[in-house]
């Protein structure tokens, strides 16, 4: 009887301690594991979806640039000068609804080539600054919403900056200030 007592307390005990375990202690957290999956998914739709036909060897540069603190969105640079492309890619990651509201996970890459790339992130900026004393009229709750390509905009004022989603196609992922910011300031380091 005690053996079989010992052995459900040390069943118990050990299921305690497992379930202890965090991803994030791992340092597995959204923004990590965002910028690892965004990068190695990248390299495969840049192969099939922007370079396009190889017939001989095509060399190419990807680079993430930052991650969401979500993990929702990661922009990623590339540039392949044998084909003359360079821009910029919106890596989606996160749950979606479709219309029957069934939730599914998903990943999904929007390509911003260089130009469109520039006039994007400005936009952004620009609408931010036009819209500063609007945002901060009210923070949090006064909100503009604007659109870009196939992409629409929304943007709210926290107390120090700016919040934006950013919804393309079944996607809607958060994009804060600071992952804004550090995206803009890599993608225009990396062009000159």
């Amino acid at each position: 009887m005690k053996t079989k007592l010992y052995l459900i307390l040390a069943l118990l005990i050990a299921f305690n301690v497992s379930a202890q375990v965090s991803t994030y202690d791992a340092g597995l957290d959204g923004k990590f594991y965002s910028k690892i999956i965004s990068e190695y998914r990248a390299k495969k739709y840049l192969m099939e979806e922007v370079i396009g036909d190889i017939e001989n060897t095509v060399e190419f540069n990807s680079d993430a640039l930052a991650a969401s603190t979500a993990g929702e969105l990661t922009t990623l640079y590339y540039k392949c000068e044998k084909k003359n492309l360079e821009g910029l890619l919106l890596g989606f990651y996160g749950d979606y609804w479709n219309k029957e509201g069934v939730v599914y996970q998903g990943f999904a890459f929007k390509n911003l080539p260089r130009e469109e790339a520039i006039e994007f992130l400005s936009k952004i900026e620009e609408v931010l600054a036009e819209n500063k004393s609007f945002l901060f009229g009210d923070i949090g709750n006064n909100t503009i919403v604007f659109k870009y390509d196939d992409m629409k905009i929304m943007a709210w004022s926290n107390y120090q900056s700016f919040n934006m989603r950013i919804f393309w196609g079944n996607f809607d992922s958060e994009w804060e200030t600071t992952s804004f910011n550090r995206s803009k300031k890599r993608f225009l380091k990396k062009l000159d």
